[in-house]
């Protein structure tokens, strides 16, 4: 059984879909959970954070800090999403939004916790990317983009701390049913679960599961990962 007993985790967009998954995960397995949001968060210990804001962040991670003075696991898991999209018809405001979110939000946590990983000899981040991260979709510019971004910022966190003993992973998932995805009477959910070769969408605690493993000791030889948890979609 995998176990996190004792360690400090902070997970960023905790308070719903993906990342509440994730905290309850983590919390079962023995782990105390930070979670950072704009929004309250049901399990943990819950700080309100804008992830786009350097400030916030710093104080989110002084408060996780505070419990025992170590960061442990770090899941930059928030991310915006906005309106469908093309690169014609995206807005300046949406790509900055996107960016600011996602991408410089993992930025602005991964350089907070660093000093403490590096300090104490060892930890592991893990970055919520999606398989539109390694693909493309429809409608998507922004969100498209920054999620590939976000696997390069994870391989090259792996790359420049590994002597340091932190592992840097990325998560693609794939459709997945929460609060924002389609509800089965429409056309794209259909879609989503034609394309997947096990003829369904994936569970908020399908991932979570997989966040597990790469936070966990069990994963200790895998770093500059990106694990795609997608039902097979990226097969086809």
């Amino acid at each position: 059984m995998i176990t996190l007993e004792g360690k400090i985790t902070i997970v960023t967009g905790g308070a719903h879909g993906i990342g509440r998954a994730i905290s309850e995960a983590f919390v079962e397995a023995g782990a105390q959970v930070v979670v950072a949001d704009i929004e309250d968060a049901p399990c943990g210990r819950f700080v309100k954070a804008d992830v786009s804001s350097a400030g916030d962040v710093r104080a989110a991670v002084a408060a996780a800090a505070s419990i025992n003075g170590r960061i442990d696991i770090l899941c930059n898991n928030a991310a915006y999403l906005g309106p469908a999209h093309t690169a014609l018809a995206a807005s300046d405001e949406e790509w900055e939004r996107c960016f600011a979110v996602t991408l410089l939000g993992a930025q602005h946590f991964t350089r907070e916790v660093l000093p403490y990983m590096m300090r104490q000899r060892g930890g592991s981040i893990i970055n919520i990317s999606s398989i539109q991260g390694i693909a493309a979709a429809r409608d998507s510019a922004a969100y498209t983009s920054v999620k590939h971004g976000l696997i390069g910022f994870t391989r090259s966190v792996a790359y420049d701390y590994g002597a340091h003993n932190i592992r840097a992973n990325a998560i693609c998932p794939g459709a997945i049913a929460t609060a924002i995805a389609p509800s089965p009477d429409e056309e794209s959910y259909k879609y989503q679960v034609a394309m997947s070769v096990l003829q369904r969408t994936g569970k908020p605690e399908e991932i979570a599961y997989a966040a597990l493993f790469l936070a966990s000791a069990e994963s200790s030889f895998v770093t500059g990962a990106t694990l795609i948890v997608d039902g097979g979609w990226t097969l086809r």
